[in-house]
């Protein structure tokens, strides 16, 4: 079984009990990204998940999901009221990681699916749903608590599955610079070298370079630019690096 499925069911897991406590008002209330209130995050959570388990059977079965198939989803969600939302958020996510689980060793095997420009495996697949929706149960989280993180038991898969989404989401500041991090808990060592029209993300060390040490946990949230000031745990380095790496990594 891929190690991303259990962490992916305790996240699920976590984000019904969060959604269970909450009422309608709260529901209403602005989330961590600022266009989006909670309803709205939950809205994304189940309309991925419903996307998903169609990406899941039809990859399956050998086939590409139709183009049309996702806006179809997300229009369907959208006139949904937050209670709606909420509630069958719950349910798809359930659902989802019930259809995951049931997929058979060699099926697993054999599977893939496209996923933007890639083609990728299924075990890919649950890395992605992973990494997503532990960013997106935090956003709900820390509107909730000022002072929650990433959970633990998910960080350390989290960390090493962030080459995809700072390929496409990382921007070029203008400046000429090669930084390196180091996390801490887990420890893990990455060089993000920028160029006046480019960035390049690399999960490798670059002793000698300006250097960030962070923990882990931040570092996620900075690659899907969750890092503000008011969430950034204490840090050894360069304030100002931080600050452009900020601007690097604006999120999806």
């Amino acid at each position: 079984m891929t190690a991303h499925l259990e962490p992916l069911r305790a996240s699920v897991a976590r984000l019904r009990d969060i959604v269970e406590s909450l009422d309608d008002a709260q529901l209403e209330q602005q989330a961590y990204p600022t266009e989006w209130r909670i309803a709205d995050v939950l809205s994304h959570v189940g309309s991925g998940a419903v996307i998903m388990s169609r990406r899941v059977e039809d990859g399956l079965a050998g086939r590409s999901v139709p183009e049309e198939f996702a806006p179809s989803v997300w229009e369907e969600w959208n006139a949904k009221s937050p209670r709606e939302k909420a509630d069958a958020a719950v349910a798809a996510d359930r659902e989802l990681v019930a259809r995951l689980e049931a997929v058979g060793e060699q099926e697993r095997s054999a599977f893939s699916t496209s996923f933007g420009p890639l083609t990728v495996g299924f075990d890919d697949l649950i890395a992605f749903r992973l990494n997503e929706h532990g960013m997106h149960t935090w956003d709900v989280e820390v509107t909730l608590d000022s002072t929650a993180g990433l959970h633990p038991e998910q960080i350390a898969l989290m960390i090493d599955n962030l080459g995809l989404i700072a390929r496409y989401t990382a921007k070029p500041t203008g400046s000429l610079r090669t930084v390196a991090v180091r996390t801490t808990e887990p420890a893990r060592d990455f060089v993000v070298a920028l160029t006046a029209d480019s960035v390049t993300f690399s999960a490798e060390p670059a002793d000698g370079q300006q250097q960030i040490v962070l923990p882990a946990e931040a570092f996620a949230r900075l690659v899907y630019g969750r890092l503000d000031p008011d969430h950034t745990p204490p840090f050894d380095g360069d304030a100002d690096i931080l600050d452009e790496l900020r601007k690097v990594f604006p999120g999806p």
